[in-house]
């Protein structure tokens, strides 16, 4: 048999805690094998089914603050943040490449906008900068560039994407306005709009503003938000080219995002 491995209220939850996870269980239609303050298989199987039933919770048999909120165990389901551990030094030795001024500008917008999401947890804090690491190195909001993915032989910048109706685009000059951008690369007009609705901003009218330090950090925040219960699914698996791949669609810069990812694990 195991103990919880989550604190609640600064205790390791055990005995008479354990009892009233499990009867919160059993409240719920999840039987434990009884409600007798040890936490075994029977009631990591009866705790990990709940998670999955409600949807929105990572399935990790672990009863997080998130997961004892649902429960009605307790009221406050913030994660533990790491948030005020991360500096531009610890920064600077996940990604050793980026200037240290470009560092010291754009950590706090990034951190003020994960702080904005509820995303400060360890993972997800490595997550968004292992995420900066493979997309924008230097460690600052920038524009696309210019490619064949991009840009016909001869055309005018960005006009692959002018057309690009899944990217709601509308045609010239919607690609060059609504290209790449930030720290995550935020492309298409639908992306524009729906970004910036969500954080804000209107970035349909004003895409420029993407590449503002504290835009860019709440655009990367959101867009990780949506995806968080998959992203740590897969940190759950070790499976960091998922994660990847979750963001980037494939695995560009993939090598990059591992480096800075298992560097930021021993720092941070």
């Amino acid at each position: 048999m195991r103990k919880l491995e989550l604190i609640l209220d600064g205790e390791l939850m055990q005995g008479d805690d354990v009892r009233a996870l499990q009867q919160a269980l059993e409240g719920r239609g999840f039987p434990t094998g009884g409600a007798d303050g040890t936490f075994g298989a029977a009631t990591d199987a009866a705790l990990r089914a709940f998670q999955l039933s409600e949807g929105d919770l990572l399935v990790d048999g672990q009863a997080g603050p998130r997961t004892l909120t649902r429960l009605g165990l307790t009221q406050d389901p913030a994660l533990p943040s790491v948030a005020d551990r991360v500096t531009p030094l610890i920064v600077a030795r996940m990604l050793p490449t980026a200037p240290i001024g470009n560092i010291e500008h754009n950590l706090e917008p990034v951190l003020q906008g994960l702080r904005h999401f509820q995303l400060t947890d360890k993972p997800m804090v490595l997550m968004a900068l292992a995420t900066i690491a493979a997309e924008t190195a230097s460690f600052k909001p920038i524009d696309e560039y210019q490619s064949r993915f991009n840009t016909s032989p001869g055309g005018h910048p960005f006009d692959l994407y002018d057309q690009r109706r899944d990217l709601g685009n509308r045609g010239n000059p919607d690609g060059a306005s609504f290209k790449g951008r930030g720290f995550i690369q935020l492309t298409g007009r639908d992306n524009y709009r729906k970004i910036g609705t969500e954080i804000g901003h209107d970035l349909e009218q004003y895409p420029e503003q993407a590449n503002e330090p504290a835009v860019a950090g709440l655009i990367l925040a959101c867009f990780l938000k949506h995806k968080e219960i998959s992203i740590k699914t897969a940190l759950l698996d070790h499976d960091l080219a998922l994660a990847r791949k979750l963001v980037n669609g494939g695995r560009h810069g993939l090598e990059s995002f591992q480096t800075a990812y298992l560097r930021g694990e021993k720092l941070i």
